[in-house]
């Protein structure tokens, strides 16, 4: 029974997105009734520390501080932690055993969607900060919900698996180093400021997940099915903490990001196609890719742009978990009905 519910909470993941959304965007904030996504989003751990060490901090070593104990790092780590613990030793074996596949699939993610990203921030005239946010999703690794629907859609699962798992550790380098050298000129970006949260919250959860069930294999297959859901339901926190830390913007930008969010999920996914058959793989592993590649992990983006680059600038992240999830939800039916193996 349990794990039917939380089969049913994942799979409407969007609807989630979508909900809290709205209860944040409709949330008026007032001194009497604070909107909660706000509060609890702008808090960090770092406020309880002791007045003594936060002065002795130099204002660099207080910010970094602050964003690596900020609520939505800890959060978004304790959704890498789930995941973490959903991985295998086959997982990083298959890695190994096919690695120019791997490396071509890896290159085309971090090659297509940021490039990408940049084109359209300039052809949709974004101002920077939106252009920097969307930079900052298209830098983004692959999104974990794309093994989901990669299985759907009968496609090399496996494969995409193996995607996600190496962007996800190559990101920490990747994504704060494409986002400033192609939205550097618009807004100042700490490299190392943005490396460090990303291994905070990102890398290490990952493996020590990984580890934990490697250590205690038995114990944790019987709670792995909750994994997934506890990663929903922080991605949906973030999401609408983004939103609600954003309501007066909302209403002029939504138009104009959406657009040039939806263009940009469509033209990974295309990319993604086309670069699977000028390369000759397999059918199911240009699925894998399409997929891939089309679906960002905009929660990391939304949490980074949130803590380095302002509230603003999390918007078309925030968009873009919606979009992909619902672009990827149909195309993975579409294949699965109609295409078959």
């Amino acid at each position: 029974m349990l794990r039917r519910a939380l089969t049913f909470y994942t799979r409407y993941f969007a609807v989630w997105v979508v909900l809290c959304g709205l209860v944040a965007f409709l949330w008026k904030d007032t001194p009497e009734h604070p909107n909660w996504f706000r509060v609890i989003g702008t808090y960090s751990l770092a406020e309880i520390l002791p007045e003594s060490i936060r002065s002795s901090l130099s204002p660099t070593a207080a910010g970094n501080l602050s964003a690596c104990l900020s609520v939505n790092t800890l959060f978004f780590a304790l959704t890498m932690f789930g995941i973490g613990v959903a991985l295998k030793p086959e997982d990083f074996e298959r890695i190994l055993k096919t690695p120019s596949v791997v490396a071509l699939g890896s290159a085309a993610q971090f090659l297509v969607m940021p490039l990408g990203a940049y084109a359209l921030s300039r052809l949709f005239r974004l101002p920077p900060t939106l252009a920097v946010g969307l930079i900052l999703t298209g830098a983004a690794p692959g999104a974990m919900a794309s093994n989901t629907m990669s299985y759907v859609a009968k496609a090399d699962a496996a494969y995409s698996v193996s995607l996600t798992t190496v962007s996800t550790l190559l990101c920490p380098i990747l994504t704060p180093l494409l986002t400033k050298v192609l939205a550097g000129s618009q807004l100042p970006i700490s490299f190392w400021s943005m490396f460090l949260q990303i291994m905070v919250m990102v890398v290490l959860p990952l493996l020590a997940g990984f580890w934990i069930r490697s250590r205690f294999r038995g114990p944790i297959e019987r709670v792995l099915p909750v994994f997934p859901a506890i990663s929903a339901t922080f991605i949906v926190f973030i999401c609408s903490v983004v939103i609600a830390r954003n309501q007066s913007r909302l209403p002029q930008v939504t138009g104009p990001v959406l657009a040039v969010v939806l263009t940009l999920n469509l033209y990974g996914m295309a990319a993604g196609y086309g670069i699977g058959s000028l390369f000759g793989l397999d059918v199911l592993k240009r699925r894998a890719l399409t997929i891939e590649i089309g679906m960002q992990n905009a929660g990391l983006g939304s949490a980074l742009a949130l803590e380095h680059l302002g509230e603003e600038a999390a918007i078309p992240a925030a968009i873009f978990v919606f979009v992909c999830i619902i672009t990827a939800s149909a195309l993975a039916s579409f294949w699965q009905r109609r295409l078959g193996h």
